[in-house]
């Protein structure tokens, strides 16, 4: 990626420090001790509730989710207990497709470093760019974030992207699935103006066959590298697509029109490759063909209008609700970075259609099963990672969700962030006489 410049980032702590603002919050430590949460409602992420629950947890793994009345291993002294009665535990959230820790300041370019130049650009790798200091990650730790999709920016093989943990020194340790998947631009098969209010014209690409061509022999050429056993001089272009042939990498399709949707899976089947769909605006009209291909779907931007003016004014915050009656496996996801923050409120939004716990899912389990991290993280069962959060209400509903505690593979993780410290600042400020 793009070479990042620091020394904006020091310029501003350094301009800071004298008030008392600290840049980042530093990552914490292993788990220490055992630990019991008690008396909570545990939200398991499956759809299961367990009320007056206790959920225990050792060296960074979850050892039991029960009942309190079934469990007596949390009494013993060996376990730090938190208290929970009338406190919420949920898995920790799962950010996808972001460019959180890529951006920081969106007016600023020489702190931005997500797109790459040229189109072809397979190998470009997310994970080294990703700035473990940023600013902005707490922030949205906030709110019950604790894991991300950081993915790539411009270009028709815009890059790899990675799954990172947000609570670390740098990249390296920030790391969770480096390079877990490749992601593809696919052409637009129309062009709109105008908006919802006041539509204007819709215009066929006359380039969009050319563009599926040109795309079919750089993947045909890519298949034919990727079979050769042995590679005299690497093909950097076509290396990021070696691991997506062996099915080992995923292959991330971004568009939204129903009809490119269609086309984008059948010409990866063509390759014996099952994409995900990124964006996925239409995936509602057409969940029978999912289906048949078992495609999933990463919904992108559920709070807006609907492209059309005779679409039902609720389309966009119905969809979710849609997808999971026809069966078809989904995640919910928010574009940009700063905004990752009102990911648990888009998923409250989507509870309007749908149950709160299957809304919950939608981005906790489901995007976990999207990146085949499922096994580790993503609910709250026995032997997977304790990567949570206790919120003093439901997590869902801004008036009440309140982010109290979270940990991250056991690590007791700092909740704050420039935000509250600038808020204490000036509190004190104007508190004084």
């Amino acid at each position: 990626m793009l070479t990042r410049i620091f020394i904006f980032s020091l310029a501003t702590v350094v301009y800071l420090l004298p008030f008392g603002v600290i840049a980042q919050p530093a990552p914490a430590p292993p788990q220490q001790e055992p630990i019991a949460i008690v008396g909570a409602t545990i939200h398991v992420g499956t759809g299961q509730v367990i009320e007056n629950g206790v959920i225990l947890f050792e060296k960074g793994r979850i050892t039991a989710v029960d009942l309190k009345s079934r469990n007596t291993e949390w009494q013993k002294e060996r376990y730090r207990q938190i208290q929970a009665e009338g406190r919420h535990v949920y898995p920790g959230l799962i950010a996808l497709n972001t460019s959180l820790g890529l951006n920081e300041i969106g007016a600023i370019p020489a702190t931005q470093d997500i797109d790459e130049y040229g189109p072809d650009n397979s190998n470009a790798r997310t994970i080294v760019a990703y700035d473990a200091d940023s600013q902005v990650i707490p922030t949205v730790r906030t709110n019950g974030v604790l894991m991300a999709q950081i993915a790539p920016g411009s270009g028709r093989w815009s890059g790899l992207s990675s799954v990172v943990q947000l609570d670390a020194w740098n990249w390296e340790d920030a790391a969770y699935a480096p390079d877990e998947g490749v992601f593809l631009h696919w052409p637009a098969p129309y062009s709109r103006s105008g908006w919802w209010a006041e539509p204007g014209v819709t215009t066929r690409n006359k380039e969009y066959q050319k563009e599926i061509d040109e795309l079919d022999i750089f993947m045909r050429e890519a298949a034919a590298y990727a079979r050769m056993p042995v590679v005299s001089e690497k093909n950097l272009r076509f290396e990021g697509l070696r691991p997506v042939f062996s099915g080992k990498r995923r292959l991330y399709i971004e568009t939204g029109d129903a009809l490119a949707i269609q086309d984008a899976v059948l010409w990866a089947a063509r390759y014996n490759v099952v994409p995900v769909i990124v964006g996925a605006r239409d995936s509602w009209m057409i969940t029978d063909f999912l289906n048949e291909h078992k495609v999933s779907v990463v919904l992108i931007g559920t709070h807006r209008l609907p492209d059309n003016p005779e679409d039902d004014v609720l389309l966009p915050f119905k969809t979710p609700s849609l997808l999971a009656q026809a069966g078809v496996p989904f995640a919910l996801a928010v574009d940009g970075y700063w905004q990752q923050r009102n990911l648990a409120y888009q998923a409250g939004q989507a509870a309007g259609w749908m149950t709160r716990e299957e809304a919950l899912k939608a981005i906790t389990l489901s995007p976990a099963r999207i990146l085949g991290l499922d096994d580790r993280i993503g609910s709250l069962e026995t032997g997977k990672e304790a990567t949570l959060f206790i919120s003093k209400g439901d997590v869902l509903d801004m008036r009440s969700s309140e982010v109290e505690q979270a940990f991250i593979q056991g690590r007791d993780i700092s909740l704050d962030n420039k935000q509250k410290q600038l808020y204490r600042l000036y509190q004190e400020k104007y508190s004084r006489k």
